[in-house]
């Protein structure tokens, strides 16, 4: 038989839960603002009912509910919506990183624009065609050497804005590995909390929220994978427990290291090494994880804000000798064509005639247009002292011979004749700094030989390897008789309608044509204009890709985000009804226990009066 006051028991325990679950409404109302907050909600669990299944339990029909209680307080939250979220989070992070990057690089190659680089090349080879109508002009020659100026300021400027910006990403680096590692450390101590929590049965439920944005926030820097690690003791099984977190390769799906260890409580350090780890100069060479180090750049591929850090700011896969990368590779291709531009154009230059050069009759030590310091072309490409010292210094006059040294040599014919037709074959000796002549007659039968010309004087040592280019030059003569013991004279003299005259432009000509003649750049041939372009083109459309899969990780990420604060946001509306529906069954259960007073009452004090 149930127990007189076994009704104010049950009701109590009503009024308990429902209270319960008033406090829980209003902790949810309280943080309906809170980032990362996932609202919750009170179990509530029947009690066990009377009589209890035993030998001696009292003969009544059925079991009597006792009431409830509130078992667990649990926050609502979906697992597979999370994973889903730091998926896509991973993904926007290095798209959108990339994209920053890229719009950074097009900001400052600024194609196409009038201030461009292709812009002034134009220019500059506008400026070359102006002088080769009208070459003895002094106008037309200060504006070659002024476009020419522009020409390496621009170089200087594009090299110098790209080495800024690849600067930048360093420091970003550095900050981002430091954020890596602060969230590490702070995942481990919370892992540290809510295990000392489920161990005495408590769901920690503030602690998840913290630790779940925690990793929402560093999934965006690194692609990762959560495991949980039970916490013993009395822990609940709804109990999310530890989690430990590894690095994952997003190509392969296989474990890079450990970031956060949850048996053990350790943290392993993320770290980047590079190649002058002292200074922190030069490309990445490898990354590390604690002791562990990584020495391949490809597991961190795709993978998260970190790895489009380290692909726009430059790695390398051999320990440096080689670098790679968004902002290497487009310095790289300027270097490669500011030299092959450099180097054409000195080429072309060398073989013309200055107006200093045609007055004095020789050649200049050195007639070079431009000069760059090799191990950094494009930031170093300057105007050559001669050119800048004198506007009479530009070669825009072409000779076909180049040089015309002079002197008289003489020579013996030691075969007997008479001859009435030679052939004389003159080669320059490389080794020897010397011509080397052959005399033939008309049957092509030595009739003579010798050696003429001490080159030694480098210049014109120089002068005469362009000229001949290890090639023998032949001429031909007919004589009325030359006969054994005659003597013949080999003349050179100083001839300026060879070299040229002062108002032919032809050179200035072949230097503006520069511009389309195909050459190697960067391991394909092609023209300077051409290069370039296919470089911007490629830039633009890399920049493109990124931006439009960054918008698409956004949107999605979005979208995921929205499923999720679905389940696990908090809703006024719900809770201002949960409220009341709470607040009405407390309201019920205490009118109970009025009810049940009264009945006592009646019992007590009323029951046994009759005839008093």
């Amino acid at each position: 038989m149930l127990s007189t006051f076994g009704g104010l028991e049950t009701v109590r325990r009503g009024m308990t839960a429902q209270q319960q679950a008033l406090y829980v409404t209003g902790h949810n109302i309280a943080n309906a603002n809170t980032p990362g907050y996932s609202r919750q909600r009170v179990n509530f669990v029947q009690t066990p009912p009377y009589p209890y299944p035993s030998q001696n339990r009292p003969v009544i029909p059925g079991q009597i509910g006792t009431g409830v209680e509130g078992g667990t307080v649990q926050r609502m939250r979906e697992e597979f919506l999370d994973v889903q979220y730091r998926g896509e989070n991973m993904k926007y992070g290095y798209w959108n990183m990339r994209s920053d990057a890229l719009k950074k690089m097009e900001e400052i190659m600024n194609e196409p624009s009038d201030e461009g680089l292709a812009k002034t090349l134009d220019r500059f080879w506008q400026s070359l065609q102006d002088l080769a109508v009208n070459p003895s002009n002094s106008g037309a020659r200060s504006v070659v050497r002024q476009r020419g100026i522009a020409v390496t300021e621009t170089f200087h400027y594009l090299s110098s804005s790209l080495k800024s910006i690849q600067n930048d990403l360093k420091n970003e680096i550095d900050v981002t590995v430091q954020a890596i590692n602060s969230l590490a450390t702070q995942l481990n101590n919370l892992n540290q909390q809510i295990g000392e929590t489920e161990v005495h049965g408590y769901l920690p439920n503030d602690l998840y929220d913290e630790r779940n944005r925690l990793l929402d926030e560093l999934s965006q820097y690194v692609n990762m994978k959560v495991t949980p690690v039970s916490s013993g003791g009395s822990a609940l099984k709804i109990a999310e427990g530890r989690f430990t977190v590894e690095l994952v390769d997003k190509t392969s799906g296989a474990t890079i290291g450990t970031l956060v260890d949850a048996k053990n409580s350790t943290v392993q350090k993320f770290d980047v090494q590079y190649k002058d780890n002292v200074k922190k100069e030069g490309p990445v060479v490898s990354f590390s994880l604690g002791n562990q180090t990584v020495n391949s750049f490809m597991n961190l591929k795709e993978n998260g804000k970190i790895g489009a850090l380290l692909y726009s700011y430059g790695y390398s896969e051999d320990g440096g000798a080689t670098e790679s990368g968004l902002y290497p590779d487009m310095l790289n291709n300027l270097n490669a064509m500011a030299k092959a531009f450099a180097d054409e154009f000195n080429k072309i230059h060398s073989t013309g005639w200055s107006i200093h050069e045609i007055q004095t009759g020789q050649k200049l030590s050195s007639n070079n247009f431009f000069t760059y310091d090799p191990s950094d072309v494009a930031g170093t490409l300057g105007i050559h002292s001669n050119i800048v010292g004198s506007l009479d210094n530009i070669a825009a006059s072409f000779a076909g011979f180049g040089i015309s040294p002079w002197g008289t040599f003489d020579g013996n014919v030691n075969s007997s004749g008479p001859y009435n037709r030679i052939r004389l074959e003159l080669e320059f000796d490389h080794i020897n700094n010397r011509f080397d002549y052959k005399v033939f007659d008309e049957n092509s039968s030595l009739i003579t030989s010798g050696h003429t010309v001490d080159t030694s004087e480098s210049s014109l040592k120089s002068t005469l390897e362009s000229l001949f280019n290890a090639n023998t030059v032949e001429f031909m003569a007919q004589f009325t008789t030359l006969k054994q013991g005659d003597k013949w004279t080999f003349e050179f003299e100083k001839n300026k309608q060879i070299v040229g005259q002062i108002g032919d432009g032809s050179n200035a000509q072949a230097l503006a044509e520069v511009k389309n003649t195909t050459m190697s750049i960067a391991g394909s041939t092609t023209t300077i204009q051409n290069f370039y372009e296919s470089v911007i083109g490629q830039m633009a459309v890399n920049a493109q890709e990124a931006e439009r899969l960054a918008n698409n990780s956004d949107t999605l990420r979005q979208s995921v985000d929205e499923r999720r604060q679905s389940v696990s946001s908090v809703s006024l509306d719900e809770e201002m009804t949960n409220m009341i529906k709470f607040q009405h069954a407390y309201n019920a259960s205490a009118r109970m226990i009025t009810m049940i007073d009264q009945m006592l009452d009646k019992i007590i004090n009323n029951m046994g009066v009759v005839g008093r």
